[in-house]
């Protein structure tokens, strides 16, 4: 992937984590509290993650593994391969 591609799918990718963490951290939010806490986790991860791929101190597999099991699990299908 082109560098300059790469940081604008990173950026969306943030974009898109923090709307969720910012979601979840409301407190009218229905979800159960520690799917509540588990999304802003990662959320944390997404941000921290996605600093150090744009350092090139880290691979950007991760992310990408993250974001595939939510997909997968918004699917209802299992998080498992």
């Amino acid at each position: 992937m082109a560098y300059p591609r790469l940081v604008e799918a990173l950026y969306d990718n943030r974009r898109l984590w923090t709307a969720l963490a910012v979601d979840v951290a409301d407190p009218a939010n229905r979800l159960p509290p520690e799917l509540r806490a588990q999304i802003f986790y990662l959320a944390e991860f997404v941000q921290i993650h996605s600093a150090k791929v744009l350092a090139k101190k880290a691979r950007l597999a991760p992310l990408l593994e993250v974001n595939a099991a939510i997909l997968r699990g918004l699917g209802g299908r299992s998080a498992q391969r």
